[in-house]
């Protein structure tokens, strides 16, 4: 199957979020759900997902048609491998898709729910996974557990166990070894996607329910398999908190959390060597509210998944279809909107692919959460407008560092493009040496430059050479964002070797030295402007299809205070700052 390049007619901007959000909004999406209407509109929504996956990468598809892998996973598990435009990328995976499906199905049981760790983001050739938390022994003897064993893993339900505890369980040797063999097959699923840090998002060390500890968590496995991989404490609230957020006229500014209710007992731990960098007081964790947090937990991970090792971040909370695609949304937005991933999706097409594959495809249960008034999938397009500086940028610390002094970044960028075409242009000035960052080959920013100059003179002299140069135009002048030269380019095509892989078409660039770098590093006004879109795209499609539940009229009669600047914002009054 090849994937074309454009918006199908059908399902163009907002008309298909639209239709998106309620498809989503009225029923739970399950894997192994087939047949009917309901199932041609999740086909529909899952082939877009792959049409925009493919624009940018290249990719191989696991099957899960009818939830045989996890009843509440997408049909089609994709795994991203390369840039799909770059020629030869430097942050190619090296993941096979043959050997991730064999120890996904031999892993999933180690997981609550069987949601087993699946990598969702490719970013500088590192994978950015979910998963839910450890499962426990609740859930591996009690009727979950069977139900895995002589069923295939297709249940929904909580265990329902026999009053005896882990901590009891775990005295029978054959117990241990049950947890020693599946553990085992999850430890070596994640040394494969090469993770090594694990962010737990649990404000739990287990999950209590029915007086029994139906899951787990790796910080407080006994026998401490889990090791050898950084871990890290980062409790987070869960689903019910934004029940307040609702409450409170979808006002996170000043809400926090009641850190000392009876089953609050993870306490935040992050190592200290990752905590340096961030200029935050981790110890007033407890005093921050939602806003605040989520800030500083987003800084915290995208400044993992830019360190400069080649390891991969594991990200989940207790199902992980709450908190841990709240994550993993905001870092795909975060990322796209430096220029770094999805390079060449439209605000309105990354914002599809978020809604469509990180929350409804993944399992999150909207319908369930908007009857409770827990309403964590809209904060999470709302908070958008509180991550728009660069200091949530993942290129800020890139564009400091990887400067050599006297040179601006575009002409970096055009010494570059002029060392490709010559064997000896600026040799005897100075030596260049330079790595490419993250996303496609040819981006406009740099990790590693290593640059001996002559001095001022040789800089001058090398700009007054350049300045009438083609190259130099073509680097001055504003480039358009899709469009590609035709020197040096070739289509490529390649089908399917199977039918649980896929490749995409995808542009492979020439040596022609006015190759166009797909990716693209924004400015800070960019980054604002391309989040405050896609939030805006977000609030409106919602309003029309969703909407937000008014809260009770206060004493002054006044209406909630984001409901009004909500039909402000789409028209219906004057204009608001939302």
């Amino acid at each position: 199957m090849a994937a074309a390049r454009g918006c199908p007619p059908a399902g163009c901007g907002d008309r298909a979020l639209a239709e998106l959000l309620l498809e989503f909004s009225r029923a739970q999406y399950r894997a192994k759900d087939g047949g009917g209407a309901a199932a041609a509109k999740v086909d529909r929504i899952e082939r877009r997902c792959l049409e925009l996956f493919g624009r940018d990468y290249r990719y191989s598809v696991i099957s899960n048609a009818h939830g045989e892998v996890c009843a509440h996973y997408p049909r089609h598990i994709v795994l991203l491998e390369r840039d799909a435009g770059a020629g030869r990328d430097p942050f190619e995976s090296t993941v096979q898709v043959g050997k991730l499906q064999d120890l996904i199905n031999r892993s999933k049981m180690a997981r609550c729910r069987g949601r087993f760790v699946c990598p969702v983001i490719l970013y500088k050739g590192k994978h950015i996974c979910r998963s839910a938390t450890l499962a426990g022994w609740g859930e591996l003897y009690g009727r979950t557990g069977y139900n895995y064993i002589f069923s295939g893993g297709s249940d929904d339900a909580w265990a329902d166990a026999e009053d005896i505890s882990e901590e009891d369980s775990a005295l029978r040797n054959a117990d241990s070894q049950l947890f020693d063999k599946v553990r085992g097959h999850d430890i070596k699923l994640l040394r494969y996607l090469s993770v090594r840090y694990i962010c737990d998002l649990m404000v739990e060390n287990k999950k209590v329910k029915f007086g029994l500890n139906v899951t787990s968590s790796e910080k407080v496995d006994k026998a401490q398999r889990y090791a050898d991989f950084t871990l890290l404490s980062i409790p987070y609230p869960g689903c019910e908190f934004f029940k307040d957020y609702k409450d409170r006229d979808y006002t996170a500014e000043g809400l926090i959390f009641n850190w000392k209710q009876d089953y609050v007992d993870a306490p935040l731990s992050i190592p200290v060597s990752l905590t340096q960098s961030l200029n935050i007081d981790w110890s007033e964790y407890q005093s921050w509210d939602l806003v605040q947090q989520t800030q500083n937990y987003l800084k915290l991970l995208i400044s993992i998944i830019n360190s400069d090792d080649d390891s991969g971040l594991l990200v989940h909370c207790i199902s992980g279809w709450d908190r841990t695609p709240l994550f993993i949304s905001l870092l795909r937005l975060s990322l796209w909107a430096d220029g770094l991933i999805h390079a060449s999706l439209e605000p309105s097409e990354i914002l599809y692919l978020t809604v469509a594959y990180d929350w409804f495809l993944f399992g999150h249960m909207l319908v369930d959460r908007l009857s409770k008034g827990e309403e964590i999938f809209f904060f999470c397009f709302n908070f958008l407008k509180h991550i728009t500086s660069e200091e949530f940028s993942a290129v800020k610390s890139q564009r400091r560092k990887s400067l050599p002094p006297g040179f601006t970044l575009e002409e970096i960028c055009m010494l570059k493009q002029r060392d490709r075409g010559s064997t000896t242009s600026l040799s005897s000035d100075f030596s260049l040496g330079m790595e490419s960052s993250p996303g496609a080959a040819g981006s406009f920013t740099y990790e590693a430059v290593e640059l001996m100059p002559a001095g001022a003179q040789a800089q001058a002299a090398w700009r007054k050479s350049c300045a009438s140069s083609p190259q130099a135009v073509l680097w001055s002048r504003a480039q358009p964002e899709d469009r590609l030269p035709s020197a040096g380019m070739v289509e490529v095509k390649s089908s399917s070797s199977s039918s649980s892989t896929h490749s995409d078409n995808f542009l492979r660039i020439g040596s022609s030295p006015l190759e166009v770098p797909r990716s693209r590093l924004v400015s800070a006004s960019d980054r604002e402007s391309r989040l405050e879109e896609v939030r805006s795209s977000f609030l409106a499609s919602y309003s029309r299809t969703i909407g937000l539940k008014a809260v009770p009229p206060s004493p002054s009669g006044a209406i909630g205070g984001l409901l009004e600047q909500f039909v402000r914002g789409v028209g219906l009054r004057g204009s608001s700052t939302l």
